[in-house]
């Protein structure tokens, strides 16, 4: 149970960075004290999580192990696309986040409900669930999400700004990307050590265009007038 705790609490806990869900936090934050926002988050998610599980479970039960786990990775690099396809609040959810309710808890907490329906965040406890103990990936989902959420309030109100978004959505989606290569693999091939090797090589490979991208950025700023114009 404790291993299903950990690894749902950190796949959710990186499916929820950059998410709207995270900038409706910032928002309400805003308007609303941060312990109203954070209990309604808290029960938001506890319910649409233990839906999630209840599906999961009831998926893994009908499927073998390894169709679970091509699902499963195949289900992690669609996370992955998605992730780097970026998200943002609708007009209606910035209307929800903003607008003076009578109960700001009823208000946040059927927010964040109705915006995690069909969500990634869902998607991926749902197939965690699959294969998984469910009530350690029921606690690990729902505090992995609610912890995300309220490291965004917490820098949103120290900062006074969000992270660069760019960087923290695709170091989420190169983190989805990984495990599903792993999940994938150790599917397709189990017991051979493919899924972790190509894991990391997703990892490395990531890292090593970033860093060129930053050697090239740097050296466009930097080149003098002549060089910049044969760049261009």
């Amino acid at each position: 149970m404790l291993a299903a705790v950990l690894l749902s609490f950190g796949v959710i806990f990186v499916a929820e960075l950059g998410d709207k869900s995270q900038l409706m936090a910032m928002t309400f934050a805003l308007r609303y004290r941060w312990w109203v926002v954070i209990s309604g988050i808290t029960v938001a998610t506890a319910v649409v999580h233990l839906v999630s599980v209840a599906v999961g479970h009831s998926l893994g039960v009908a499927l073998p192990t390894g169709a679970i786990s091509v699902v499963g990775g195949i289900a992690f690099l669609i996370f992955g696309a998605w992730t780097l396809r970026g998200d943002r609040l609708t007009d209606e959810e910035q209307l929800k986040a903003g607008r003076t309710a009578r109960s700001a808890f009823l208000a946040v907490t059927s927010a964040f409900f109705l915006a995690e329906l069909g969500d990634k965040t869902m998607l991926a406890t749902i197939t965690l669930a699959t294969d998984h103990d469910t009530v350690g990936v029921w606690i690990g989902s729902t505090v992995g999400m609610v912890a995300a959420d309220a490291l965004a309030i917490l820098l949103g109100a120290v900062l006074g700004k969000h992270l660069p978004e760019r960087v923290i959505r695709i170091g989420a989606a190169v983190s989805f990307f990984a495990f599903g290569a792993w999940l994938l693999l150790a599917g397709l091939l189990p017991g051979s050590a493919a899924g972790p090797l190509a894991a990391g090589a997703v990892v490395v490979t990531a890292v090593a265009v970033a860093a060129g991208r930053a050697v090239w950025s740097r050296r466009r700023t930097h080149a003098p007038v002549k060089d910049q114009e044969l760049l261009h």
